[in-house]
């Protein structure tokens, strides 16, 4: 009976000892995950007081992959959020890059990421992917040149275009008369253009050429004709705009020409003048869009759809202004329109901040309806650009309509957007 007594005791003992074990073990597991999310807390606020642009990078990392990506994902844990359907973007093309970037900063499919951060400089003004484009499958980001020189862009001279004045603090010569092409002023048979005007199309960089419309080949053409210029593409977006009854602002102004000692480098600080005189002429001027052209080659640059070519395009967000969510919410929206209606067109949005030659603010902090766009690359025909200049003004027409609509009713897009869950 003893023996027995005494086994039933070790018994016990040894439970009591597992029991003591295992809530030390999750005593252990507790503190461990408190610890953990303690320090990434801290962490997401050294990031918030160190980071210098108010975009995340995490934001560009995960809006580089499929939203499949993130429910296969939850798939694994979740048995019927699984695509049984679909192949899984959970394959090594897919998250092996994604990854490798994250944690490296490096990105495998643009190989000049490997060193900008070791070049002093060249990291400044990399683009940082906001929302991804169907017609960017690659997330290749934009391709910005200055001016070659001896172009119409550096009428200064060779150093013109790449050497800013030893004296930053000295404000260039602006122009201070509007100039207009005659083929871009206003119909007088078309009513909309006598109206208010609404809409202000201008270029930051006004010579920004197309080859088909030069005749010639050239790796970064650049011109004075507004023929042949994104002045061209302007005003294609502006007559399709009027079409849709919006009185729309078209500016011209060939800043090498009319800026005396002008530099490529103060480029936005000339345009900004442009604007700010236009908002002073037309109170009721509310979205602007200052039209670019990106400078990658035809292939990647084009869309087909449904037999048709157009020129793709790519939206631009400022990270300098510190109100730069309200102009990216304004760009998410006809981003979002192109996707469903055109898709393939858009190469996404992306935030840039100050660097080669770039201010980066571009004017956005001058309305919450300020975006940058670029329309095409240097080999885009004239074709190409007016189909996309015609859909690209059709979703803006869309998206004014609908604020016209919200403004009447007393409510806020944005704000009727976020109560029904939408981005």
């Amino acid at each position: 009976m003893k023996k027995i007594q005494t086994w039933n005791v070790g018994r016990w003992r040894r439970k009591g000892l597992e029991i003591l074990a295992m809530g030390h073990t999750l005593v252990l597991l507790i503190m461990g995950s408190a610890l953990l999310f303690v320090v990434l807390g801290l962490g997401g606020l050294a990031e918030n007081r160190l980071q210098t642009s108010p975009v995340s990078s995490m934001k560009g990392f995960a809006g580089s992959v499929s939203s499949g990506f993130f429910v296969d994902m939850l798939g694994m844990e979740v048995p019927h959020l699984a695509q049984k359907e679909q192949q899984s973007s959970l394959s090594g093309e897919q998250w092996s890059p994604f990854v490798f970037q994250m944690l490296t900063g490096i990105n495998p499919q643009d190989p000049k990421s490997l060193i900008a951060r070791e070049i002093p400089g060249m990291s400044a003004g990399t683009p940082v992917l906001l929302r991804k484009g169907s017609g960017n499958n690659k997330v290749e980001a934009p391709t910005d040149y200055q001016p070659d020189q001896g172009t119409t862009d550096a009428p200064g001279g060779p150093d013109a275009s790449t050497n800013p004045p030893n004296d930053s603090s000295t404000t260039p010569d602006l122009p201070t008369t509007p100039e207009t092409d005659p083929a871009q002023e206003d119909d007088p048979s078309d009513t909309a253009s006598k109206g208010a005007k609404r809409i202000l199309i201008y270029h930051s960089h006004p010579s920004e050429a197309y080859n088909p419309l030069l005749s010639k080949t050239s790796s970064n053409p650049n011109s004075g004709s507004k023929s042949a210029n994104v002045s061209r593409v302007g005003d294609f977006v502006k007559k399709r705009l009027e079409k849709q009854g919006i009185s729309t602002l078209h500016v011209n102004k060939d800043y090498a020409k009319t800026v005396q000692n002008y530099n490529w480098n103060y480029s936005y600080k000339y345009s900004r003048e442009t604007v700010k005189e236009a908002l002073a002429g037309n109170k009721s001027l509310t979205y602007l869009l200052d039209i670019h052209r990106d400078s990658q080659r035809h292939g990647k640059t084009t869309a087909t759809i449904n037999g048709l070519s157009y020129a793709k395009v790519y939206f631009i967000i400022g990270h300098d202004n510190k109100n730069w969510r309200k102009n990216e919410a304004f760009a998410a929206r006809i981003h979002e329109k192109l996707e469903k209606s055109y898709h393939g067109v858009s190469r996404g949005i992306w935030g840039k901040d100050g660097g080669k030659g770039n201010n980066g603010e571009y004017n956005q902090s001058l309305s919450s309806h300020s975006i940058l766009i670029e329309i095409g690359g240097i080999d885009n025909t004239e074709e190409e650009l007016k189909r996309t200049s015609d859909v690209l003004a059709d979703m803006i027409g869309e998206v004014y309509w609908e604020d016209q609509k919200a403004q009447k009713a007393g409510t806020n897009v944005s704000d009727t957007k976020k109560s029904n869950g939408g981005n």
